[in-house]
């Protein structure tokens, strides 16, 4: 999830820990969660500029940006990772009610297979 303006210093509701739960358990026995995680709100930058490297101590973003955490899902089309992001995000939806505001990102990765035989 890349939004939510949940207030990330309180703990999540149990009731959508509890539903989120379920979907997760049910996608990883259907065998597309191929990782997930977390992700803290502190960090470190490094920064390549002008010939130099700087480093700067986090946390950056306000509240409202923090990726709150991220899920490689290994799918068959983009138009069932986009089918699972929305079932989770309305898990928020239905469990956090009308005032709840989210936002899922979905990414391509790739692997050596989409550049051609020069990398296999």
């Amino acid at each position: 999830m890349k939004r939510d303006n949940r207030d990330n210093r309180v703990a999540p509701d149990p009731k959508l820990m509890l539903e989120v739960g379920k979907f997760s358990q049910e996608m990883i026995r259907a065998g597309v969660v191929v990782a997930t995680g977390g992700i803290a709100s502190k960090g470190t930058i490094i920064k390549a500029m002008n010939g130099d490297l700087s480093t700067t101590d986090g946390p950056y973003a306000e509240a409202k940006e923090v990726i709150a955490g991220w899920v490689v899902l290994e799918v068959k089309s983009r138009a069932e990772a986009v089918a699972i992001a929305a079932r989770f995000m309305k898990i928020h939806q239905d469990v956090l009610g009308a005032g709840w505001e989210g936002e899922a990102e979905i990414l391509q990765v790739f692997g050596p297979e989409d550049f051609g035989p020069s990398l296999n």
